[in-house]
């Protein structure tokens, strides 16, 4: 459970950086990209092994990686562009719900077994995602704007798939810090790639705050993939109970951080969300 637990606050973390790029007007694109390198980084101090490039291109993990990296940068702009024309809560709506993906998976391809209790968990922790996520009246979602979001949720949930699938099937508990680092590289790869696509080149700015904000970022990012790795590995709970108090567990404390650090404000069915938040976390964990 530490390493969940662990997992939970990285990606929290990520969450207040985000809102910290606002308050002091970093680059996010720039930030982004410079993360991508920093996470990278990372993993390559942590790993202990000989670094052997012929090696790790040979693995068989090596194709995850690439595949993720490139999709890691994918979905981050089509989040950006769900959040523009349809709201943030609807991104938020469509990133957090994608667990039912890998939970699906978990039941179905590596035949979990769900208690009556953890099933009800799950259906709570979809409930509660809506709730804390949705502000004023409700979500709504332009019918010509529609695709934006499935795209999020599906990309969401193959991502997290993947990361199952291949602690699963391919890796060992010494080539973690190598896998989490190159599917940073490669996002940050896919990253130079998209800048010298874009059109409007003349915005981007490599300045001192842009890079601290890209560290900032990359730092937890990094470990929020590592520890779930870690926590998938443990075998104290089954992946679609992980994934499931992950992503609730995650919109329960940066709202809650939001609520002490930054003064938002919380509508009566936030509240709610979050109550049922805590609820599906102990039926999924303890039951």
């Amino acid at each position: 459970m530490l390493y969940l637990a662990l997992s939970v606050m990285s990606s929290t973390w990520i969450f207040v950086v985000f809102k910290l790029y606002d308050v002091y007007k970093v680059q996010t694109l720039i930030a982004i990209i410079v993360n991508y390198f920093t996470a990278c980084s990372v993993g390559l101090l942590l790993y202990d092994q000989p670094l052997e490039i012929q090696q790790i291109l040979g693995a068989s993990w090596i194709w995850g990686p690439i595949f993720m990296g490139v999709l890691f940068i994918t979905i981050f702009n089509l989040m950006a562009k769900t959040s523009q024309v349809a709201g943030v809560s609807v991104a938020s709506v469509a990133t957090k719900m994608s667990l039912v993906i890998p939970v699906l998976l978990g039941v179905l391809l590596y035949r979990e077994q769900l208690s009556a209790f953890e099933t009800i968990g799950i259906l709570l922790a979809l409930a509660a995602v809506y709730l804390v996520s949705g502000k004023g009246k409700g979500i709504h979602v332009d019918r010509k704007h529609l695709i934006l979001p499935i795209l999020v949720f599906l990309g969401s949930g193959v991502i997290d798939s993947s990361i199952k699938y291949f602690e699963e099937e391919h890796l060992s508990d010494p080539e973690i810090p190598i896998f989490s680092s190159m599917i940073f590289g490669f996002a940050a790869l896919s990253g130079l790639v998209f800048i010298a696509i874009r059109p409007n080149k003349k915005e981007m700015k490599l300045n001192m705050k842009n890079v601290l904000g890209g560290v900032a970022l990359g730092i937890p990012n990094y470990f929020s993939i590592y520890f779930l790795i870690r926590a998938l590995r443990a075998d104290l709970l089954g992946s679609a109970a992980i994934f499931t108090i992950n992503n609730v567990a995650i919109v329960m404390l940066s709202t809650l951080i939001g609520i002490l650090l930054f003064k938002e404000k919380l509508t009566p069915k936030n509240w709610a969300g979050v109550a049922l938040s805590v609820l599906s976390i102990i039926l999924v964990a303890l039951f």
